[in-house]
């Protein structure tokens, strides 16, 4: 019997407690979008200052996850597991009572550091403890916590801030939370191989200027279409690419690197990667977007707008464990290909809403959108993770995740911009009020329409990117 295979290791408790943890954790990456509106309003704060609230979450986890392969290799599952409970836990107690701005983004960032050690814990322990004809199954449950969580967040959100208040979004997450971390402590095992490597400061500092001057950049840039030239975004994305740089040569010339960039060697963990990346992008562009345009271009309340992205939402979570039992058996050609090729047909439908399109159309192209990403997002993962050694898990985890995020930020740095640098055009190019409503309505859907086209681009690189994807013989 293989070492993936042993008989004391009860892998279903243990899959279970991580996936919940990490769907709570990544409910949060877009759950405050729908209720923005009501922090600025009861803090005093303006747009660029709410926006921290999902700024600063993500540059925690682009800093805290590519240092995940190092602690992975210095603490128990069990710890990392409590540890990342006790953050998230804390985090939301603290969000849930925040009387100021400055505590709810305090807040935030101790939620992102449980999230950032929950995520690599999560995509390690089942590549350990399931073997590689299950991991599809496995991984497409995991796709339903990666996917289903950011798209119901909006929906939940939107529901909680009309009925009762911002708070209560924390609230109904930390009894679920507590309850978590009590079922982990029971079931949660030891999976991991500790070897305590030696720490290389210079490494973990390279990584953090790196990557979180990559994502502070970019969620800057995501203020709107004027802000690419400002200092802001400029100063932090050369320090960030000269920290990553420096980092990648450094990894490649130590004997034991802190996280082993040679993933990249093997063809179809770097097309993984690519596939992956791309299918972020699409998910959290398409979050961002679709709240705006139907709050602000169709004019619907916030729950009524929580309510139509619901259904692609449910749809995706269901379909990501039936994708994983289809690559089991078939491979990811034949889920990857006509995935991207369904995103690519919604996006340039995306491209051509109005104030006028209906809202069975828009519940229709999110559905379909999302039924696409399910088919690309977890068999690409789960192919180029299955290239790897064992030795490798760890850092192809640490690798895919950091990148999931910087993803998400690049995403939706691109698809605000274009959005916002639409708006204004339309506003140039047309005579109309700016105090008007429905000429606003009629900017903002015109600056949506040109965001799906930079998602439909996106879309077409992962079409063309799908054609050189292999099953894997493991």
């Amino acid at each position: 019997m293989s070492s993936l295979e042993k008989p004391a290791i009860r892998p279903v408790p243990i899959t279970i407690a991580l996936m919940i943890g990490a769907f709570i954790g990544l409910l949060s990456e877009t759950a405050l979008n729908m209720a923005f509106t009501e922090i600025m309003s009861d803090f005093g704060i303006e747009t660029h200052a709410v926006q921290w609230l999902t700024t600063g979450y993500l540059l925690v986890l682009g800093i805290l996850v590519p240092v995940s392969a190092l602690l992975l290799q210095w603490f128990s599952t069990r710890q990392l597991f409590s540890a990342s409970l006790v953050f998230s836990i804390l985090g939301t107690l603290v969000a849930a009572m925040a009387p100021s701005f400055a505590v709810l983004l305090v807040a935030r960032v101790i939620q992102a550091i449980g999230t950032g050690l929950l995520l690599p814990l999560m995509t390690t322990v089942i590549l350990v403890i399931f073997p590689a004809h299950k991991r599809g199954t496995v991984m497409g449950t995991m796709g339903l916590v990666i996917t289903f969580a950011p798209a119901v967040g909006p929906t939940l959100s939107g529901l909680v801030v009309d009925k009762l208040s911002w708070h209560w979004i924390f609230w109904f997450c930390l009894p679920l939370l507590i309850l978590t971390f009590f079922f982990g402590l029971k079931f949660m095992q030891n999976v991991s191989t500790i070897t305590k490597p030696k720490i290389d400061i210079l490494s973990v500092l390279l990584s953090t200027i790196g990557f979180g001057g990559i994502v502070y950049g970019f969620s800057n840039a995501g203020e709107g279409a004027g802000s690419w030239g400002d200092s802001l975004v400029i100063v932090p994305l050369l320090l960030g690419v000269i920290g990553l740089t420096l980092f990648a040569i450094r990894q490649f010339r130590m004997e034991k690197p802190m996280l082993n960039l040679r993933v990249f060697k093997f063809k179809m963990f770097t097309f993984g990667v690519i596939i992956v990346f791309i299918c972020m992008m699409l998910i959290l562009s398409a979050s961002i977007l679709l709240p705006l345009y139907l709050k602000g271009g169709l004019l619907l309340a916030a729950f009524s707008a929580g309510l139509m992205l619901l259904p692609g939402g449910i749809v995706n979570g269901l379909m990501s464990p039936f994708t994983g039992r289809l690559f089991d058996k078939y491979g990811p050609r034949a889920l990857v290909f006509p995935g991207f090729i369904i995103t690519t047909i919604f996006t340039f439908l995306f491209t051509n809403v109005t104030t006028e399109t209906s809202t069975i159309a828009v519940i229709l192209m999110h559905t379909g959108l999302f039924i696409g990403v399910a088919m690309i997002m977890m068999p690409g993962q789960t192919n180029g993770l299955n290239q790897l050694p064992k030795e490798y898990y760890p850092d192809g985890a640490a690798v895919m995740n950091t990148l999931q995020q910087i993803a998400g930020a690049i995403g939706t740095a691109i698809a605000i911009s274009i959005m916002s640098a639409g708006q204004m055009t339309y506003i140039a190019d047309n005579v109309g009020d700016v105090n008007d409503p429905l000429f606003m309505s009629g900017a903002l859907t015109a600056g949506v329409q040109n965001a799906f086209m930079f998602a439909f681009i996106a879309s077409i690189i992962g079409l063309i990117v799908s054609l050189f994807v292999r099953r894997v013989k493991v």
